[in-house]
C-alpha cells in the first residue's frame, strides 16, 4: 500500500446508482442555531471521523453517509477508502470488500449494497470531497436544501470532485489484514438513556417513557426518530416555540414521542420530555424501522460519565492504530 508523493486535482467520482439516501456529510454546521440553521452532519460524527482517520484525512473532511443501501460509484483513480458503521455488502469489480480498515483500490466501480444489522454507514476516501463549504461545513442540510452536493441526496449521474492526495500505484485491491472495532466494549442491549425534563407538568409522561418498549416507526428520518407504542399521557407544551436540539424528546398530541436527530429544527412547540444523552445518540442512528427500543432515565453525572467513556474509548483506539496506519502510508 505504497503512495507516491504526487497530487492529482480536478477528478470526480461518478454516481452510477445513488442508493435510497446517500448524502455528503461532515462533522456538522456549528454556531448557527440562533439563526434557525440545523447542525446536520453525520449521524455518528465519531465514526465518520474515524473513517477519515483510517484513510489519512482530517476528522472534519466530508464523507458519504449511506442509509439502508449504498451507492454504486465509479472511481476515476486509484484511491484509499474506508467503510465504518453497520455492515455493508461492498464489492469492487467482483471482489468482496470488508469493513473497518483502509483499502486501496485501482480505478473502477465500487458497489455498496445492502446495510445489515443497522441503518447507516460512512464512506471516507483519501483526499475527501472538494466541495465548497457553506457556513463552515460541507454537510448536506436536506431540509434546508443547501450544502453538500446541491443541497440534496445523491442522484445517478452526479459527479463529486475529489480533493488532492498522494497517488497510488496499484492495479488490484489491496486490503489491510487488520480491522478496528470502535464498539468493542459497548453493551448492545443497554437501554437508551435520557435526562428527564425539568417541567413538573410533564414529569409523569417523562417517567412513563421508560415503562414500556417502543418500536421505530417507518416515518423516521434524519430529522427525528419516531416511536410507536402505547401513547403516553397527553401533556401540553408552553404554547410557544422553545429551543430544541439533537437528542430532544418531543411529545406530539398523539402521545408517541419523537427523538430529534442531526437535521432537527431549532425550535418547536411540542412538549419536551427530556433529552437523550450524547453517548447514546449514535445508537439511534442505527435503529432500523420496527426495531424495539427501551429507554432509561439517568442523571447528569451519569450522562457525563458515559460520554467520557465513549471519548476515552475512541482515544485508546486511535493510539492503538498509530503504528498500523504508519505502516500503511
Amino acid at each position: 500500500m505504497n503512495m507516491r508523493n504526487e497530487n492529482r486535482r480536478n477528478e470526480f467520482i461518478e454516481v452510477i446508482a445513488p442508493g435510497p439516501l446517500t448524502s455528503v456529510q461532515d462533522q456538522g454546521r456549528h454556531g448557527w442555531r440562533h439563526l434557525g440553521i440545523a447542525r446536520s452532519g453525520a449521524l455518528d460524527p465519531e465514526l465518520a471521523a474515524l473513517a477519515n482517520h483510517l484513510v489519512g484525512n482530517r476528522d472534519d473532511d466530508a464523507v458519504l453517509e449511506l442509509s439502508l443501501h449504498g451507492p454504486s460509484l465509479r472511481l476515476p483513480r486509484p484511491s484509499r477508502i474506508a467503510l465504518l458503521g453497520a455492515p455493508v455488502d461492498a464489492r469492487f469489480e467482483g471482489t468482496v470488500l470488508p469493513m473497518a480498515r483502509p483499502i486501496d483500490l485501482p480505478a473502477g466501480t465500487l458497489k455498496l449494497g445492502g446495510v445489515r444489522n443497522g441503518v447507516r454507514a460512512w464512506l471516507a476516501i483519501a483526499g475527501g470531497f472538494d466541495i465548497e463549504p457553506v457556513l463552515g461545513s460541507r454537510s448536506t442540510d436536506l431540509r434546508g436544501g443547501f450544502g453538500g452536493h446541491q443541497g440534496r441526496a445523491l442522484q445517478a449521474g452526479d459527479r463529486l470532485p475529489l480533493g488532492s492526495t498522494p497517488s497510488l500505484r496499484i492495479d488490484s485491491p489491496q486490503i489491510a489484514r487488520w480491522w478496528v472495532d470502535p464498539d468493542f466494549d459497548e453493551d448492545p442491549d443497554l437501554p437508551i438513556r435520557y435526562l428527564p425534563g425539568a417541567n413538573p407538568a410533564q414529569a409523569d409522561s417523562a417517567a412513563a417513557l421508560a415503562r414500556q418498549p417502543w418500536t421505530v416507526a417507518t416515518a423516521s428520518n434524519r430529522q427525528g426518530l419516531r416511536l410507536d407504542g402505547a401513547p403516553l399521557p397527553a401533556v401540553s407544551g408552553s404554547g410557544l416555540s422553545e429551543p430544541v436540539a439533537p437528542g430532544t424528546i418531543q411529545l406530539p398530541a398523539d402521545g408517541r414521542p419523537i427523538v430529534l436527530l442531526a437535521d432537527a429544527q431549532t425550535v418547536g412547540g411540542y412538549a419536551r420530555l427530556g433529552h437523550v444523552i450524547a453517548a447514546d445518540l449514535p445508537r439511534l442512528a442505527q435503529a432500523p424501522p420496527h426495531a424495539r427500543l427501551y429507554f432509561q432515565a439517568c442523571d447528569a453525572p451519569a450522562a457525563i460519565a458515559a460520554l467520557r467513556h465513549r471519548r476515552e474509548r475512541m482515544v485508546r483506539l486511535r493510539l492503538a492504530l498509530a503504528s498500523r496506519l504508519a505502516y500503511t502510508r
